[in-house]
């Protein structure tokens, strides 16, 4: 009997998901402020064209690594759901997060709107003191989403910028629209909509039931103990205890489940797409039950443990394959991010083929577009790395800013026979190599080019 009162006196669901709610905010709006070697941890930057990921910055050309964090997104979301159920959507969704702060903190706390055991009951907005209260709990939530929408502003233009674009405020005007339309959405959606999102907005909620198994975690309400309330066709069939068939039913009908739940249903009916693994159900049916010294009806588990008694699978064919996948994904990810050029070059042709001067010294012109994309100020070198015979004519070395691009005509010349035939132009491979002098073996590249030599009768005999 210890041993059950011990596990009925365990932490309530509520109170951890208050401390992660805490803690995801904290790091939501603290993130954007740690700079690596200034580069952000994420950053997807449409304003300098950059994108920073864990204090390496790539540029808009190099966004080669999006797919991958797709595919780590959408896969994780899988891997998760088919393990813990719409953990996501209770625990980490912001849209959860934020009608728990507003219901929970500003209008049950803070303004005594609301009681947390009872999320059915609106608010009577008859009385004018309640009305008064609304009213500030209205302003105050719109303060908050006046900072969250900054804070998600914040992952794509840095907070440096932000508050510095702020002082000119008819230089960013889209900028600060867009801050006001999310904010302006996040009041319509949280204060208006509310869960009604989740049920009939959200897509998430329209495949969970595809990636659920007998193994998945979910709030699930044992029949077994408590007795069967829905018929087959989900029609309730008990309204009192004493409606119950079964004379061992542990479930006493006191509906504390159905009243806080945030989605307004009935976990007795079973799983339910409106279900978001809140596991408020679970909080409340333990409070009751613990009264008799008996453990909750409504527990976190899965079908095969509740309903056939089965012990858990957590390793199990499509969660190996979710491991597989993510496995494989994430190494991609880092060799792939490992593979970042420190500079960007872009060689291109000019149109003329090329010219022919004194004593067969032949000519090719180039245009090469160098660009910054390291914290600090670099000097640039050019050389040819393989062929001695063709020399670069016209390139002096220079210095770029940071994120700054230049472009250069650069002139390759040879006075030597490289081909000879008299049918036809010969296209000839070289490579340039361009570095910066304060780092040559972090920051250089490689570039193909094609270096045309002219057939053996247009030269000077």
């Amino acid at each position: 009997m210890i041993e059950k009162n011990e596990l009925l006196k365990k932490t309530p669901y509520r109170k951890k998901r208050y401390v992660t709610y805490a803690l995801i905010t904290i790091i939501s709006i603290v993130l954007p402020f740690i700079t690596i070697d200034g580069n952000h941890i994420f950053l997807l930057s449409f304003d300098k064209m950059q994108f920073h990921f864990f204090g390496t910055a790539f540029d808009m050309q190099e966004l080669y690594l999006m797919p991958f964090l797709l595919m780590i997104l959408f896969l994780g979301i899988f891997a998760i759901t088919s393990i813990g159920g719409r953990a996501w959507c209770g625990w980490s969704c912001p849209q959860t997060i934020f009608r728990v702060i507003y219901r929970d903190l500003i209008e049950t706390t803070l303004l005594g709107l609301r009681r947390i055991k009872n999320k059915q009951k609106e608010i009577d907005l008859s009385k004018n003191e309640n009305k008064l209260k609304k009213a500030i709990g209205v302003l105050l939530w719109s303060i908050l989403a006046l900072i969250a929408s900054s804070n998600f502003m914040w992952f794509f233009v840095p907070p440096e910028d932000f508050f510095a674009y702020l002082s000119e405020p008819f230089d960013h005007l889209m900028m600060i629209g867009i801050v006001l339309f999310t904010a302006a959405f996040i009041i319509y959606d949280i204060i208006i909509l509310k869960e009604d999102f989740c049920v009939y907005v959200c897509p998430y909620s329209r495949v969970q039931s595809v990636l659920y198994d007998d193994n998945t975690f979910q709030a699930i309400y044992s029949v077994k103990r408590g007795g069967a309330v829905y018929n087959d066709k989900k029609e309730k069939t008990i309204f009192n205890i004493k409606d119950f068939k079964d004379p061992n039913a542990e479930c006493t009908a006191c509906e504390a489940c159905v009243s806080v739940c945030p989605t307004h249903i009935d976990i007795r009916k079973g799983l339910q797409l409106e279900c978001i693994n809140c596991l408020e159900c679970v909080d409340a049916c333990t409070t009751v039950m613990r009264k008799l010294g008996r453990p909750s009806l409504v527990q976190w588990s899965n079908t095969n443990n509740i309903v056939e008694n089965k012990p858990l699978k957590i390793i199990r064919k499509n969660t190996v394959m979710y491991f597989i996948a993510l496995s494989i994904t994430f190494a991609l990810l880092f060799f792939m991010s490992g593979e970042k050029e420190h500079m960007l070059l872009n060689v291109n042709k000019d149109t003329e083929l090329y010219k022919i001067k004194e004593d067969n010294i032949v000519s090719n012109n180039y245009l090469l577009l160098f660009q910054n994309t390291e914290s600090k100020p670099l000097t640039y070198e050019l050389e040819i790395v393989d062929n001695p015979d063709i020399k670069i004519k016209r390139f002096e070395p220079f210095t770029l800013s940071p994120g700054k691009m230049a472009k250069k005509i650069v002139i390759l010349e040879t006075d030597k026979l490289l081909v000879d035939n008299n049918l036809k132009d010969t296209p000839i491979l070289v490579t340039f190599k361009a570095y910066a002098q304060e780092d040559p073996e972090k920051v250089k590249v490689f570039r193909k080019a094609t270096f045309f030599f002219p057939r053996s009768d247009k030269l000077q005999k």
